[in-house]
């Protein structure tokens, strides 16, 4: 399920299972790859299965001969759709499971098109090209303690995080908040675990789950995980900013970004010695493609962070969720997808 993720109290990232892109970030992050310069492998789809209405999950099996590399919970991975269209999951299934990766895609009717693809032209048996798996949003192996939150499709990449813990033998809670029975993807799963609890905030009757007796109940050097809706989101952060620092994470499955439309700057391009004008109204990605400049993109949200691109000089202006407070205000990069410039030419290493 891919959307951004952040460690809300220090560093962050990104992920989703709508339409969303990945991100999530705690600590020590990998170095991440750019669409154009990542490697990709085929797998073939072995398996789709109904979950819950309007989300199927899809089992992808390496080719024959070859093996899947291995990844930790928490991962996702990146989908090749189509021509320019590029979407990022959460991994499920348990990750010392090494046959085949299993994803989940909610059909996001009023999406921007990656779960509707999906939906309605994935076929058993198809050859599709994925990205090795990335992980913005890892377990703390080391907690005394872990609680989870989850929203809707936010369940995603809380199943690899239980099968984890289970195995390390660690205690974890989960709160899981559901719409509908019918709207409630994996209850199957979980629904064993005694420390599991599962509402349905939209039928007569039913409960919200109480985020703020949650995390105030958790012992104080517990790591709090949380992915959902944007409003969940919201108050997960609010509740718990003065944890200590690392201790809540973040994954967005999307995000509501306000993208820097305004123009009237230009892009230098130090490698290729371009020039690029971005018109008002159009977003540096647009410039960027229009002008033929090759810029790896996923979530056009700036959550995932596929596009991070490095500021050799200007200044920015940061709409994404992605780059830390630290990491905005060094102005060393950008998340071209949303995000804009404060200064007349911005120079970027591309």
């Amino acid at each position: 399920m891919p959307g951004p993720n952040k460690d809300i109290t220090g560093d962050e990232t990104s992920r989703g299972g709508a339409d969303a892109p990945i991100q999530g970030a705690h600590g020590l992050r990998p170095s991440r790859a750019t669409h154009r310069e990542e490697r990709l492998m085929r797998v073939r789809l072995r398996n789709i299965r109904w979950e819950a209405e309007g989300i199927n999950s899809y089992v992808l099996e390496p080719m024959a001969g070859e093996r899947l590399p291995a990844f930790t919970a928490g991962a996702h991975i990146d989908l090749q759709l189509a021509k320019g269209l590029a979407r990022s999951y959460s991994l499920v299934n348990d990750p010392a499971i090494r046959g085949y990766y299993e994803i989940a895609v909610h059909h996001a009717i009023d999406g921007r098109g990656g779960s509707r693809h999906i939906h309605e032209n994935w076929r058993v048996g198809e050859i599709l090209e994925i990205s090795d798996p990335k992980n913005n949003f890892p377990l703390e192996e080391s907690a005394e303690h872990t609680v989870l939150i989850a929203g809707g499709i936010g369940v995603t990449p809380m199943l690899p995080m239980i099968a984890r813990l289970e195995q390390l033998g660690r205690t974890w809670e989960l709160h899981y908040v559901a719409a509908t029975p019918d709207r409630a993807a994996y209850v199957d799963r979980i629904e064993e675990y005694p420390q599991v609890e599962i509402a349905y905030d939209g039928i007569p009757g039913g409960q919200r789950l109480d985020l703020k007796k949650i995390c105030d109940r958790a012992p104080a050097n517990a790591h709090l995980y949380c992915c959902g809706p944007t409003g969940m989101l919201d108050a997960f952060v609010a509740i718990n900013a003065s944890r200590p620092k690392g201790h809540a994470h973040i994954e967005y499955f999307s995000a509501e970004t306000e993208l820097a439309i305004d123009g009237g700057y230009s892009l230098e391009l130090a490698k290729s010695g371009k020039t690029i004008v971005v018109e008002e109204g159009e977003t540096m990605l647009d410039a960027l493609l229009t002008a033929g400049v090759d810029i790896g993109f996923a979530c056009a949200e700036g959550v995932c962070g596929t596009c991070q691109v490095k500021v050799l000089d200007g200044v920015p202006d940061h709409r994404d969720h992605f780059l830390t407070e630290d990491e905005k205000a060094a102005n060393t990069s950008i998340m071209v997808c949303c995000s804009g410039s404060k200064s007349p030419v911005l120079v970027l290493d591309v």
